[in-house]
């Protein structure tokens, strides 16, 4: 058994998180999170200077919060994980910092985390409603997020996992935006607040017909595992440009945001079920923050011939406990950095798989 200290900031959301790992159970004990989406929404997205200052206020009392919930000390943490790659590069070297610095004070062993690794990590953490997922290998793993749209394909447990993970298991990515990019622009150029997959998710369950608007669809051959969103929102702009012509666009809103939604998850969709079909996989597992999405999940549900996997919401969205889950299987495995090192640990804005 061992205890992890997981720190998220790789992008607007300062976490931290305390996680048990036994055999092949990830509890997670406590978790604190601060969000930044109200210093962001005025804006229409975030800026990467203010959520780096936001980290440096909050990255301290995070971190001591989660350890509180989780009634301990950081002298009873077994080691210490961060995410340090990819994302907003001021923002990452604010919890890299935190971590370095406890790590030199403490002692404790330092595990560096790839943040897109942690997203896949996030479906095995125990659920307080359904206890340990049930995930069949192979498996087919859709992350989609804010930042990444990608599919792997997974034949292993966690503990069984290569560094080169992400790199051997990509099936697919998006060419340009990530979904949950396509979901942010789109609602912004129908009014909505950031962050607009929620709002357009909303409006859209209020009659919304998702075949109301033809909107484009990238890629659309039959066996690529490749995506592209890019063109959806220029279409997106020219709806409502017209629809506001036309004077309609605030009664038209249900339709254009379930007709935005469904070109968005569509591929994602049927993309992931070739993927499947093609592995033979015997589960799909969807993360990132998209994986919230209701559409996603009641098309996963009725299309999918496998069982679909998602983590709890709360651990959808950016956060510790997914870092921790990861630091955990890499410090089981013997990665863990040494005093030595400590120091030297970096941040990466742009990281390969």
């Amino acid at each position: 058994m061992s205890i992890i200290l997981g720190i998220e900031t790789s992008c607007d959301e300062c976490s931290a998180s305390v996680l048990m790992h036994e055999g092949g159970s990830f509890s997670p004990i406590s978790i604190s999170t601060f969000s930044q989406i109200e210093l962001h929404q005025p804006y229409g997205g975030v800026v990467p200077e203010v959520a780096s200052r936001n980290h440096l206020e909050q990255i301290d009392p995070v971190i001591w919060d989660a350890l509180q919930k989780a009634k301990i000390e950081i002298e009873d943490v077994d080691a210490i994980s961060v995410t340090n790659r990819p994302g907003l590069i001021g923002a990452l070297l604010v919890g890299v910092t935190a971590a370095k610095a406890l790590a030199y004070v403490t002692r404790k062993p330092l595990v560096p985390v790839h943040h897109l690794e942690g997203h896949l990590m996030s479906a095995f953490l125990k659920s307080p409603k359904t206890g340990v997922p049930k995930i069949e290998f192979p498996a087919v793993f859709l992350l989609a997020s804010g930042g990444h749209t990608n599919l792997h394909c997974i034949e292993r447990p966690p503990e069984s996992w290569p560094a080169t993970l992400l790199r051997d298991s990509l099936a697919g990515s998006s060419m340009d935006d990530a979904a949950g990019e396509a979901f942010d622009k789109s609602a912004k150029i129908l009014g909505f607040p950031y962050p607009g997959g929620k709002w357009i998710d909303e409006e859209a369950q209020k009659g919304g017909s998702p075949t109301a608007f033809d909107l484009p669809r990238g890629l659309k051959q039959k066996d690529s595992l490749e995506f592209s969103f890019s063109g959806l929102k220029t279409a997106v702009a020219l709806l409502a440009q017209r629809l506001g012509k036309e004077g309609v666009l605030e009664d038209a809103l249900p339709d254009v945001c379930a007709s935005v939604q469904e070109a968005i998850i569509d591929p994602l969709v049927r993309k992931t079920l070739v993927l499947q079909k093609m592995k033979n996989a015997k589960s799909v597992v969807v993360v990132g923050g998209v994986a919230a999405n209701s559409r996603l999940r009641a098309r996963f549900l009725s299309e999918s011939p496998v069982p679909v996997v998602y983590p709890d919401l709360q651990y959808c969205t950016d956060n510790a406990a997914m870092i921790a889950a990861a630091g955990a299987v890499r410090f089981a495995q013997g990665y863990g950095l040494p005093a030595s090192d400590f120091l030297k640990l970096n941040a990466f804005a742009i990281a390969e798989h």
